[in-house]
């Protein structure tokens, strides 16, 4: 019977072998990628090129060429923006950011590591990486940190910091 035998060689070019080895599914380039909530924007991801593959939860999509999302409150508000060279969306529209991050708030605060990671479950920002928080006076170095998207209440593990002193 056709297609029953153990030794049946794939005929397929080697360039279709390696991609469907890889389970890449679609590329895009310029894109933009809405985060949302029951219908309610959440954030927006921009990127210069996405690959999306399949896995065995679901699909990742993997992001390049430099990324910026940009995260919203409740109401709707931008309250934080992220860039960095790479990042992973995950189904559950868990974040990844790697490469370079420089996280901002609308009230001035930034923050600067090599990794971050944005939960979807409970809107919350973390890193295990050496991580650098500077505010209006303020100079915060760690390994490791976490955050709300909003970058206002946040931990800093195995922190030192600097402040400057009006005289």
């Amino acid at each position: 019977m056709p297609g029953c035998s153990g030794n049946v060689k794939d005929r397929r070019p080697a360039a279709k072998r390696a991609v469907f080895r890889e389970n890449l599914v679609q590329e895009s380039w310029v894109v933009k990628v809405a985060l949302t909530e029951s219908g309610i924007p959440r954030g927006v991801v921009e990127a210069a090129h996405e690959a999306e593959y399949r896995t065995k939860r679901g699909s990742e999509h993997h992001l390049d060429g430099g990324i910026k999302v940009t995260l919203f409150d409740v109401n709707g508000n931008s309250t934080t923006t992220i860039t960095a060279q790479k990042a992973v969306i995950q189904d559950n529209q868990d974040v990844e950011a790697m490469g370079r991050v420089i996280m901002t708030s609308n009230e001035g605060t930034v923050i600067t590591t090599e990794y971050v990671k944005r939960s979807a479950k409970d809107k919350m920002i973390r890193s295990d990486r050496a991580v650098t928080i500077t505010m209006q006076e303020k100079i915060i170095r760690g390994e490791g940190f976490e955050s709300d998207q909003a970058l206002k209440k946040y931990r800093i593990f195995r922190g030192s910091g600097e402040a400057f002193i009006k005289q």
